[in-house]
Formats: structure tokens, sequence, C-alpha cells
């Protein structure tokens, strides 16, 4: 059963939305370029590293309205003024693949590796690649229909790699958007089991649509700090962006998982971390998203958050660590 949400949300007062936001826009890609968001970002062998999501020459055709989608890289020294690279770094050459997108980057034991998305002609699936030079990308894991989202842990917990998903449930969940936020587990990066649910839409106050994972986690003393996104929808919207109609609006929310068992919830904000307010979040291609897609924990003990807004342009949050935990511990 679907619940009310509050018309209008706020970020909570903990965030720093960052002075040169938006961080990156189309204007600084040197191929053609339309929207750039939904961004995985690391720090890898001393750089900031990004992987944008690149939809491109705006047609209105096709079921995406875009000539195409591609993956484009970018480097920085202080993860705020970023240098993309010439041209796109991934893609996939099969006849069944429509196009990979939104990607999220994790370091393990020294090499990356990125989960993205996949449309495919028989389905949405997640996969998983690694690369040591962003150059060179081998596929380990596809998931099969209907799944994605994924994000992977930056160590195995108790012998096993870990990742959170989010599957398609449609005719199980009454045969429209009810998607939750699930976790499995992988001796390999390869043959992922043991899926269990994590978050419930019904247990998100600001969402009634669909939920799914963000930012990869970061590892606290006092457990895994976990970004994801919420989805609530109102038939009374109208336009709200290039499309005929938009009537969904994405925040962002942050909880705290067991270090030992994360699929343990220990605290949960019962408010928005990040709420579309200011104008690159509520006006682009569509108004009122937020899709954080990395998160970077400093020595100084500030979280830097990078996040989509209104599918168009890519951002930057700033939070100290310890704000971000109590949001989750102290949640009434």
């Amino acid at each position: 059963m679907s619940h009310e949400v509050d018309k209008i949300l706020y970020s909570a007062s903990v965030i720093k939305r960052h002075e040169k936001n938006p961080i990156l826009t189309a204007e600084d890609v040197p191929f053609d370029a339309t929207l750039i968001f939904n961004a995985g970002v690391t720090k890898y062998q001393g750089k900031y590293v990004m992987v944008f999501r690149n939809d491109y020459n705006y047609t209105k055709q096709g079921p995406f309205g875009f000539e195409g989608t591609n993956l484009g890289l970018a480097f920085s020294d202080d993860g705020i003024n970023w240098e993309v690279q010439k041209k796109p770094c991934f893609s996939l050459e099969d006849e069944e693949i429509i196009r990979a997108y939104d990607p999220r980057l994790t370091v393990i034991d020294g090499k990356c590796y990125m989960c993205f998305a996949v449309d495919t002609k028989h389905g949405l699936r997640g996969g998983i690649a690694v690369t040591e030079d962003f150059e060179k990308f081998d596929v380990l894991h596809m998931t099969a229909p209907d799944n994605r989202n994924m994000a992977l842990f930056p160590e195995k917990i108790n012998g096993k790699y870990m990742r959170f998903e989010r599957p398609f449930p449609v005719y199980s969940r009454g045969g429209k958007d009810r998607f939750d936020m699930w976790i499995s587990e992988s001796p390999d990066l390869k043959y992922w089991g043991n899926s269990k649910l994590l978050l419930a839409v019904e247990n998100v106050p600001f969402a009634n649509d669909k939920i799914g994972p963000a930012a990869p986690p970061i590892k606290t003393e006092k457990g895994w700090l976990t970004s994801f996104h919420a989805v609530d929808i109102d038939s009374s919207r109208g336009k709200n962006g290039w499309e005929d109609t938009w009537k969904k609006r994405y925040t962002s929310g942050i909880m705290l998982l067991d270090l030992e068992d994360p699929s343990k919830i220990i605290g949960m904000s019962k408010k928005p971390l990040i709420a579309p307010e200011v104008q690159y979040e509520k006006d682009g291609f569509r108004n009122d998203v937020i899709f954080p897609g990395g998160m970077i924990l400093e020595d100084s003990g500030e979280v830097k958050i990078y996040y989509g807004a209104a599918d168009t342009v890519e951002c930057l949050a700033t939070a100290d660590v310890n704000d971000l935990i109590k949001l989750c511990t102290e949640a009434k």
C-alpha cells in the first residue's frame, strides 16, 4: 500500500552543496554530450577518478529519446576540478546490448571495479567489470534480467564479496513499480547468491514508488555508511522536464549497516539526506532528481558525495562523517 509523501522535502542541515556546482556538465566534455550525470567516483592511485554517464544528441525518437549513451572518464587532483579525457572509456560490443550506463566505482585490493547497468533486447541487467588503467575493462559478471543499480563493498566481509542490488519484481509486487534494495554475496565476484532483502519501500517515509542503492558504502568505526535513492510519485505532477510528463521525484537517504553483518540495519534517517532544492536539481531533463553514485571519506572526516542532478549535470555535496552517522543513529 503506497503512503503519502510530503509535497516539499528538504535536505539534511549537515549537507553542504559545493559552491562550484554543477562540477561537471556537457560543456566540459570534448565529444558529443548532452546529459552528464550519475557518475561513479573514487580515489585510485593517488587521483580522484570519475566515470560518468553521457546521454547525447536528444532526438525524442526511440525508447530513450537520445542517439546514444556512453561512459566518459575524468581525473582530478582535488575531487572538484576535473579533466575529461578525449573519448569515452567503456562500451560493450554485442548485438544483444543496447547501452551501458550508471557506473559505480569501488577499489578492492588495488584494482578498480565498476558496476554498471545494461539495457538489452531481452531485459535490464547489471554488470561488474574490473580495470587497472581505465582503458581495458574485463567484464566479470552479468546478472539475469531484471536487476541493476549494483554497488560493491570495498572489502570482503567474512571471506565474501558483498554488493547491493535492486531487482525488478513487477508481477510479485503488484504489477508496477514497487522495487526494494537487496544485498548479495559472492566468493569470487562472478557467482552471486545468498540474497537478502535489505530495505523495503514501505520502510522509507519519503518513498512510495521504489528505492535502490546509490553510492558504494564507506567504512566507519560505527558501521557501513550507506546511501540509497528513494522515489516518490505524484500523479498531479505535470511535464516537469523535457519529456511529455514526469511525475517522479528522486531523493537520497542515508543508513548505517553492521560491520560484520551488513544485511542488518543499525539505523536510518527518517528524512532525506539530499532532496532537490536548488535550480540545477529542480530544473533539467527530469526535474527534481538527486542520484548519488560516489561517496569518498577523506582523512579529515569530510565525506564527498557525488550525485547526478535533474538527470542533466554532476554535482558535489559534503558533510562531516560523524554528522552523517548521527543522522542514522539518532533518527526518531
